[in-house]
Order: C-alpha cells, then structure tokens, then sequence
C-alpha cells in the first residue's frame, strides 16, 4: 500500500467529522503517530488535535511542539496555564506513541523501514435537549492501526473489545484494571461532557454563526467524450453543513443516479464545500443551471449555465485548491482521545 494510501485509509476510520444536526454537540480529541518521519507537507511524525462539533479547537505537532489555540474564543476565554499544561501533557503522549508504534510493529511482525500509523480517540457525543439541558449520547474510545480498528471501549458494559487477535493481551490486561475501566466510563459520561458544555458555553455566539455558500457553476471538456461538457457545480465556504445542492435542466433538478457527488466535506477553516457533476452535450449548456439552498440564504442561489462560457481554467484552479485544503485538513485531522496513564500497547 502506499505511503498516501495508508495515511488516507488510516484517517478515514477515526477522522469522520461529526456535524452538530438537531440537537448533538460532540468533542473529540485525536491522535495520530506515524513510524517514521515523511517529507510532506503538514504531514508529521505526531499530530494530536480538538474538535468540537466540526471545528479544530486546538492543535499540536511533533514540530510545533505546543497546543495551541484554533478558535478565538478559546485564545480569550482560556487562561495561559490551560496551554502550559496542554503542552506539557502533549508532550507526555508523543514520547508515549513513539514507543507504542515499535511495540506494535513488533508484535504485528511489521518491517520498521515501512511506514506504519497508530491512532487514538476519544470523545463524548451530547444531545441538547433544551437551552442548558443535555443528555449524554454516547462516548467513543478507540484505537487504529494502519487504518484498521484495533481496540475499543465498550462503555455499556466497561470492558475493552479486541477484533484483532494482536490486541488480545492489552484487551486482557485493561479488563485486569478494573479502576483503568471504571475511569474510562467516567471520563466518556462525566468528565468529557463537562469540557462540552463549558466550550459550547465560550463558543456560543461563533458557532451559531451561519456562513452563506459561495456557488460557482463551471464547465470543461468531458475526457471521456470530446462532444460533451462536464458541468460542475460547486457551493463552497458555507456553514453549518445542511446545504441542498441540485444540478437541474430547464429548472428541473436531475435525478441523483445521474450525477456524481463529492460529498460534503470540509474546507480546513468550519466551512464545508459540495461539487456535484453532470455530462452533458455542449449545445445544451444553457439549459442548465445550479440550484442552491442553505439555512444561512433567505432565498435559493441559482446560478445559469449561461455564466461559464470562459470557465474551464476556473474549475481546475478551484477544483484543484479545494482537494489541496481538503487532503491537507484530512491529514491534519488525525484520531481522537485522552490519554489515560497505562502501557497501552506494551506486554
């Protein structure tokens, strides 16, 4: 597998962003070590992140060796001793994964020239039932390795699930512990719920913010059929991420089998981006327009196909910048957890 590969099917087990629909609020912290250090860019030997909801509260890498602040309410609201002691603890965690990620490969039987990824996360899901009024949903505990899951922490029935038969001996000597478990459950249900409410609290008036979408209707020759277009459209730098994106023929929305979808994804800033595409005969394309609708717009934006005669140099320009923030908000993203003082992964 290669070295991309690897770091992309490890992230996407552990690193799916949580959007805050209804009344969920959630907060996650990740962590991610690689086996060696990679010369690319915002790629590093140990990454360690915060999200609330689908925003990077705080940050911290092997070379910046210091937590700091993603979100300005958290560089006010929180005291300078809350960063000290983050520092120190993510500090505490890197030296931990280092160690941890020899160990594993040792007992996977893994060659140490390859690259290998160990993650963890961990984190609480709340559900605001009314102004101050939560209800704990669930709490996440797990580990990955090279993008398998590797263990995690019933928290039903506070004991540890092995679905690899590698992470047998930690699942035994954690459920040997069982104080270890007992604080795990109270970290998920209590501790972690706290930190939630008190950084919802700080935040208010930002998250509630609403971000309009910024929509552009685009088209360039097909690759596969040199008569066609593929038209795109593209609604980027909106908030929160409940956008209605259709592609539509004389104002008839095309059915979904029909065009290809990105998906929505974020922007590496709190803002999501959507592109959904169509071939279509050349001749066509004022036929067709981009119908847009967001909780931040009092009315749709349509966009007419009318409007992208010169666009071709504009969708790979744009396309391009947005799979860049995108490949470098996944890699930055990482895992989730809080690190528990244990041999994690040691006999």
């Amino acid at each position: 597998m290669g070295t991309i590969s690897l770091i992309f099917s490890a992230l996407l087990l552990l690193s799916a962003v949580v959007p805050a629909f209804s009344g969920e609020h959630s907060l996650y912290y990740t962590y991610t070590a690689l086996s060696k250090p990679l010369n690319l860019t915002g790629i590093y030997e140990f990454i360690a992140v915060g999200m609330l909801n689908d925003r990077e509260l705080d940050y911290y890498s092997s070379k910046t060796q210091a937590k700091v602040p993603k979100q300005t309410w958290m560089r006010e609201k929180m005291p300078q001793d809350y960063w000290d002691k983050g520092t120190q603890s993510r500090k505490s965690k890197e030296q931990w994964f280092k160690v941890n990620v020899d160990i594993l490969m040792e007992r996977m039987r893994h060659n140490k020239s390859d690259l290998h990824v160990l993650q963890w996360r961990h984190g609480c899901v709340i559900d605001e039932v009314s102004e101050g009024n939560v209800k704990f949903v669930r709490g996440v505990d797990e580990y990955s390795y090279d993008g398998s899951e590797f263990l995690s922490f019933d928290e039903v029935n506070s004991r540890w699930i092995a679905p690899v038969a590698a992470a047998e001996p930690t699942k035994r000597k954690w459920d040997e512990v069982p104080i270890l478990n007992q604080y795990t459950k109270g970290y998920l249900e209590k501790e972690c719920v706290d930190w939630l409410n008190k950084f919802m609290y700080y935040g208010k008036e930002e998250l509630r913010k609403h971000s309009p979408p910024d929509v552009h209707l685009l088209a360039k020759k097909s690759v596969s059929d040199p008569g066609k277009l593929t038209l795109t459209c593209l609604a980027t730098g909106f908030y929160p991420p409940d956008v209605q994106l259709n592609l539509r023929k004389l104002r008839t929305s095309l059915p979904e089998h029909l065009v290809t979808s990105s998906g929505i994804r974020p922007n590496g800033d709190g803002t999501y981006q959507l592109r959904k595409s169509v071939e279509i005969m050349e001749d066509d394309k004022a036929l067709y327009d981009c119908y847009v609708t967001h909780s931040s717009l009092e009315k749709p934006i349509i966009v007419g196909g009318e409007q992208c005669k010169e666009c071709d140099t504009g969708l790979s320009s744009i396309i391009g910048a947005v799979i860049g923030v995108v490949l470098t908000l996944a890699v930055v993203a990482g895992v989730i957890f809080f690190f528990k003082k244990r041999e994690i992964i040691g006999e």
